[in-house]
Formats: structure tokens, sequence, C-alpha cells
């Protein structure tokens, strides 16, 4: 096709498609961050990750959108935790956490009592201990 000025150019040439999805809703643009789908049988809207590729009964939805997402009357939306962001402690890791250490605190603690005798364990296949990691004696010696 030409113009008065010349052969129309494409800005962008046509074998190239931006890797970006972009929001379903109409007149949004902004990058997707989430995925919607609906399971009629239960009448829920499912809201989790963006998923792994497009697919064409799912509406991928920007930031905005997916917080201001409603479903209608009747409906119950499932909303599915992001895993890409950064996981808060809950209070059971918290409680393994402590539970960990006080474990790895133990055998010092065991050391001690026995006025330091050098011998950290009443295994006699011990040898030695480094945090928690133990040094076993093989069976042969």
């Amino acid at each position: 096709m030409e113009s008065r000025r010349g052969p129309l150019k494409s800005a962008v040439p046509s074998n190239v498609v931006s890797p970006v999805r972009r929001c379903s809703r109409t007149a949004c643009g902004r990058p997707a961050v989430a995925t919607l789908t609906y399971v009629y049988a239960d009448s829920t809207a499912v809201l989790g990750p963006l998923a792994t590729y497009a697919e064409p009964h799912c509406y991928d939805l920007c930031a905005e959108h997916s917080e201001r997402l409603t479903a209608p009357r009747g409906w119950e939306v499932v909303r599915l935790a992001d895993a890409s962001g950064p996981a808060r402690p809950s209070g059971d890791d918290l409680e393994a956490l402590a539970n960990a250490v006080r474990e790895a605190a133990r055998p010092q603690e065991r050391a001690a009592e026995a006025g330091g005798s050098g011998r950290r364990s009443a295994d006699p296949m011990e040898v030695a201990r480094r945090g928690h990691l133990r040094v076993l004696r093989s069976p042969d010696s």
C-alpha cells in the first residue's frame, strides 16, 4: 500500500510478537500477572498466578484488575497464593526452626554437663560431631 509520502511501513515487524502477555480486559494494556478461570459446575471463579501459557478459556489479568475482581451473585472467588513473591514464615515454620536450633544445641549441653569429658554421645559408633553432622566409626574397625 502506498501513500503520498511513499510505502507504508509497520512500526513493528509482523513476525515479532511481544513475549509479555497483556491483561484481557478491554482497553487495558498492562502486563498480566494473574490468570482467571471459571468452574461453572461449582459456580466458582479461580484467580491464580499467571499460567505458563495462554489458554483459550482463561483470562489473563493485570494487578489492578485481579485485585478488583468480583464474581456474579451466588459465585465464589477462590484466590490462590502467588508463589513467586517472598513467602512470609508461618507460625509452624518459626516453631520448627526454633526446635531445630534447640536440638542442635543439645549435644553441646550434654558435653558441658559431663564435665567436658570429650565424649559427646553415648553412641559407640559416633567418633565426632560438628553441628548437626556426625562422623561414625566404620563397623569394620
